[in-house]
């Protein structure tokens, strides 16, 4: 008798495949764009300087290599080592050899990037970060090819995709009346933070569609959720079902890797046979060790037991929120940001305000002077300009902007990016899809506020416009230089 068989699931080799390299493939991307943008946005000299942040906290709460000394070289060494370990998860070359060597740069993976997590400061305020860390720290323990997928680790994942769907649907129902009266997708595709190439034509779908929709979700967060742990094949049809919502939210906007996050954790609930049935190119066994008895060394049952029942007390906190009436929404309980809450959107925004930021060369800052404005990546600004498709990559900069009219614009960070416009700060401005000024130094620089809204057919037919918008009011009146840092240029 194979004393371990409790503690296999032969029949999940598919689903660990998709498990370790999609996480891994999510890290390259979150390596990635840290290695792009945090140099400009937090570097020695970013909009919110690391080593000042550090220097100015007495103990820095959570772990970080940075906590001793950071460099912008060092912050690439670490982007790099990442990027190389997770290209090779990608690629399968850790899981061919013993469980703890995909477990060891799984681990790496986790430490390196929870160092930039932990010092990001409001450009990594983030659920997704959160959820890639925990996903990263729990997928390394889902073994190699040596050894069958270990069930506790696969509900484990399952337990995590539980919390981030049924948690995301609880803080609805606790937020804003309209997810409990039908009506928060007549506003949400508009003034998400980021839309999608498709947002605008999902916006002007009919209203009853739109309620549909908003009942649909409340169906997939709050019900599909509880029959991820029922027995086969019944897992793997609540497993497609969010796949399948998932996709719609990658088509109707940009949310960095969180819905590719949610889609990868659902295939812990997916057995080989169903993933046969559906697309019969997938082998019913992968692993053809996995006949073979036994086949859990006991020092790898030994750790991977440990770290379940360490993940299964962590889960005290959130279990607690989730059923608390004051529900917090992507919040940690440890250091180590393990087992944590999750949640989105309790409460849609009804009308979108842009900030746009405007330069000027002329001598005096009056409002007949050639103000040129700014063009982001992401961001809404040109109102013929048709939204791209970004998401998994994260654009910090651009959701930052998002969130400027709905808390204040008087914000540390964006005043510095500012400041580093007047500079043409080439870094900065590599964040940018267009500077008006080709890299000359503007005389002046202010913000206004519009309100916009996306064109309906009939107007887009007439003027080419995908949004259109109207003017709100001066945020921040025309700042410069002082003379004598305009003198130094």
């Amino acid at each position: 008798m194979d004393w371990v068989s409790w503690f296999e699931a032969p029949d999940y080799e598919f689903a660990r495949q998709v498990l370790q390299r999609g996480t891994a493939a999510l890290y390259f991307i979150a390596f990635l764009s840290s290695l792009n943008q945090f140099p400009a946005l937090l570097g020695e000299h970013g909009l919110l300087p690391v080593p000042r942040y550090v220097d100015g906290q007495r103990i820095l709460r959570r772990p970080s290599l940075f906590r001793w000394k950071y460099s912008d070289a060092l912050l690439r060494a670490v982007c790099a080592a990442g990027l190389a370990v997770s290209l090779a998860l990608v690629a399968g070359l850790p899981q061919l050899g013993p469980p703890w060597l995909p477990l060891t740069a799984f681990l790496a993976l986790w430490l390196l990037y929870m160092s930039i997590v932990n010092v990001g400061q409001t450009f990594y305020g983030f659920g997704w970060e959160m959820l890639l860390l925990e996903m990263g720290f729990t997928v390394a323990f889902l073994g190699s090819e040596q050894t069958p997928p270990p069930k506790t680790i696969l509900v484990l994942l399952v337990w995590l995709l539980f919390r981030l769907e049924f948690g995301a649907g609880m803080i609805k129902i606790h937020g804003g009346s309209e997810w409990r009266d039908l009506t928060a997708l007549y506003y949400h595709h508009e003034t998400q933070p980021m839309p999608g190439p498709l947002s605008r034509l999902a916006h002007l779908l009919p209203k009853p569609l739109h309620r549909l929709e908003v009942l649909g979700n409340h169906f997939a967060q709050l019900v599909v959720p509880f029959f991820l742990f029922a027995p086969q094949p019944l897992a793997s049809i609540a497993a497609g079902i969010v796949v399948f919502t998932q996709l719609w939210l990658v088509g109707s906007g940009n949310f960095a890797w969180l819905n590719w996050s949610a889609i990868i954790l659902a295939f812990a609930a997916v057995s080989d046979p169903v993933a046969h049935a559906v697309l019969p190119f997938i082998p019913l066994q992968r692993n053809p060790a996995a006949t073979a008895v036994p086949q859990t060394p006991v020092w790898w049952l030994a750790v991977v037991l440990a770290v379940t029942v360490l993940l299964l007390v962590l889960s005290y906190w959130p279990i607690r929120n989730l059923l608390s009436r004051t529900q917090l929404m992507n919040a940690s309980f440890n250091r180590w940001q393990l087992v944590n809450t999750y949640g989105a959107f309790g409460t849609v925004t009804r009308h979108r305000v842009e900030i746009v930021v405007e330069g000027t060369q002329a001598d005096v800052p009056v409002d007949e002077a050639d103000w040129r404005e700014y063009g982001f990546k992401g961001k809404p600004g040109d109102v013929r300009r048709l939204p791209r498709q970004w998401a998994p990559y994260h654009l910090r900069l651009d959701w930052l902007m998002w969130f400027l009219p709905l808390r204040t614009v008087h914000e540390e960070w964006f005043y510095a990016f500012l400041g580093k416009l007047l500079d043409a700060d080439p870094p900065t401005l590599r964040l940018l899809r267009r500077d008006p000024f080709d890299g000359a130094r503007p005389r002046w620089v202010r913000a206004r506020s519009f309100l916009y809204r996306f064109a309906t057919r009939a107007e887009f037919r007439e003027t080419g416009q995908r949004w259109i918008r109207m003017e709100l009011y001066e945020v921040i009146a025309p700042l410069s230089l002082p003379k004598s840092r305009r003198h130094d240029h």
